[in-house]
């Protein structure tokens, strides 16, 4: 890792073992995303993510941040974008709610830094997983 800051996006498809439904299906488009370098922060997620959302989802499209759970990030958080079907009433595909989730983020764990050989006391990261169509 002496060669400086990895970026990287990784597209394609994924198979799950999941249930389709309105906003889910065994098989979707994903868009992976990491970044390691000095000093990277919330900061730095929440804008990439923000951008990213308003360019692949319209830049209308109001977009929200909610903690969640990831045992690869700390802190995490899931992304919602307003429905792109009510504009953000509520409707069957969005569950009534107004929102879709479209993604999973956060900074990467010191802990997998530490097991990929990266330094967590000098480097730091952040990851995502976008779903556009899921």
């Amino acid at each position: 890792f002496t060669k400086g800051p990895l970026k990287m996006i990784s597209p394609g498809v994924v198979y799950r073992r999941d249930d389709d439904d309105a906003t889910h299906s065994h098989q979707f488009h994903q868009i992976e995303g990491l970044v390691v370098d000095k000093n990277i922060s919330m900061a730095d997620l929440k804008g990439t993510l923000d951008a990213l959302c308003r360019h692949v989802f319209g830049p209308d499209r109001e977009i929200r941040f909610r903690p969640s759970y990831f045992p690869f990030t700390e802190p995490s958080v899931e992304v919602d974008v307003s429905c792109f079907n009510c504009g953000g009433t509520g409707c069957r595909i969005c569950k009534y709610t107004g929102w879709i989730e479209v993604l999973g983020a956060g900074l990467t764990h010191p802990n997998v830094l530490k097991m990929s050989g990266i330094d967590p006391n000098e480097y730091s990261g952040m990851a995502f997983g976008l779903g556009p169509d899921r």
